[in-house]
């Protein structure tokens, strides 16, 4: 009897991944692949097509002279910067190396690969800079062409909140702009998802560009359905974060027409769990992990 409910466990866990690849489950690679690579880096993207994400999740923010770079923060981190000399950011001085007020020449100099990552220790090392957004899209482009791999999605998270306003970044219009004049220019918006948690970024981007997909990401207990009155549309993706996702929400999402992707799910169990509840995706740091659903 035993043996016999271990064969249906196993048989279930199996159907669901099945069905997940049939949706066209969606594996977004978190800042490429943060887990196993530097964060939003060239090598990160490339590394996560390899391990077969379906869509290249990533962070932007602006530079003093326009540019559209790949940053999760509008400043140099201290747990993965080291100055243009090489040495150490110090928590407490880090947001005085703020990006908005650097030239993108003067950014590039900085090498967010080398150091070890507190909280990814497994990462490989190796000195990176942080790209501009249009030499990702030119260099995804390019490793996909090549090597005959299926086109991914970009999923464009902007960095902004309300008192950053044209201190840390521009405000929310202009900022989405540049990122729109970026990706129309590359020929791949109909391959663009724009997400963040501040709203008032996607509420522009409704207006302005209604053709291009939404993620409202969201960190708080607060109902779906009062974060998407409050945002004034039905975005595409809602993406919270994975603790506050169960069944109930899964279908409430769906009867709204929404698909729900959670982050940060890192563990192949979680994984499991998330597509048996039906998720139309996931964010994960370490997307090698797919792999091992079907052992």
């Amino acid at each position: 009897m035993f043996k016999k409910i271990l064969v249906i466990v196993a048989f279930s866990f199996i159907t669901q991944i099945l069905f997940a690849q049939k949706q066209k489950f969606d594996v977004q690679g978190k800042a490429g692949c943060r887990g196993i690579m530097p964060e939003n880096t060239v090598e990160g993207m490339i590394k996560a097509l390899e391990l077969g994400v379906t869509t290249l999740e990533m962070d932007v923010v602006i530079t003093k002279d326009k540019q559209v770079i790949l940053s999760q923060e509008p400043y140099f981190n201290n747990e993965i910067s080291l100055t243009p000399k090489g040495k150490p950011i110090s928590f407490k001085d880090q947001k005085n190396y703020n990006i908005y007020k650097m030239n993108y020449a003067e950014v590039k100099q900085f090498d967010v690969g080398s150091k070890i990552h507190p909280r990814y220790p497994g990462q490989m090392k190796f000195k990176a800079y942080k790209p501009l957004l249009s030499e990702v899209i030119d260099e995804v482009e390019k490793y996909v062409k090549e090597n005959k791999l299926p086109k991914p999605l970009y999923s464009i998270k902007t960095r902004t909140i309300p008192n950053g306003d044209n201190e840390f970044h521009p405000e929310p219009a202009e900022f989405v702009d540049l990122i729109m004049e970026v990706v129309d220019g590359k020929k791949v918006t109909k391959r663009v998802i724009i997400e963040s948690f501040d709203m008032r970024s996607l509420q522009y981007l409704h207006i302005k560009y209604p053709k291009v997909k939404t993620a409202l990401l969201i960190d708080e207990k607060e109902s779906m359905e009062d974060y998407v009155e409050k945002l004034g549309f039905t975005p595409t993706i809602y993406g919270p974060p994975s603790i506050l996702v169960g069944k109930g929400l899964v279908d409430r999402c769906h009867k709204m027409g929404i698909k729900i992707i959670p982050w940060t799910v890192n563990t192949v169990k979680d994984i499991r769990y998330f597509i048996s509840l039906g998720v139309d995706g996931i964010v994960t740091d370490y997307p090698n992990l797919m792999d091992q659903l079907k052992k």
